[in-house]
């Protein structure tokens, strides 16, 4: 269920807190194949099926960087802020790969909040988003996402 906060500076007293988690967003070939010609990354661990089949995962896999490009998706559906006319990708503290995911895999993300700073129409936040696999056991990738939000 999606978090909805009336007011930016609500989250002022909020840091250390949960903002909760993103709807399933599945990973399928298709998405796969749309980034690697977006990127130029036809790496065939990504879009050889056959040769992928014979590799180390047994299937081709996302790209890291596919599953980090999935943030802003996974924020839009796990929390929203009312009084906010615009956001941007500020940055990243820390990114983390930690897992592998197989095409079809279906991912979720959840939302803490680390850090949150005042600035001139808005606030900076630092959210933690630890991306999961549905049936694994660990994320597949945990990132601090730095935003700018403004009113």
């Amino acid at each position: 269920m999606k978090l909805r906060f009336e007011r930016l500076a609500e989250l002022h007293d909020r840091v250390g807190e949960s903002l909760g988690r993103s709807d399933w967003i599945t990973v399928d070939p298709s998405m796969i194949e749309r980034f690697a010609d977006a990127t130029l990354d036809h790496q065939w661990l990504h879009v050889d099926a056959e040769r992928a089949a014979a590799g180390p995962f047994g299937t081709t896999i996302a790209h890291g960087f596919l599953t980090l490009s999935l943030l802003p998706a996974f924020f839009d559906t796990a929390f929203e802020i009312a009084d906010t006319k615009m956001g941007i990708n500020y940055g990243l503290n820390r990114v983390r790969f930690t897992d592998v995911v197989p095409a079809g895999s279906r991912l979720r993300a959840h939302f803490k909040l680390l850090a949150f700073d005042a600035i001139a129409g808005g606030a900076q936040m630092v959210v933690e988003a630890s991306i999961e696999r549905e049936g694994a056991t660990k994320p597949v990738c945990v990132a601090e996402s730095v935003t700018r939000r403004y009113v």
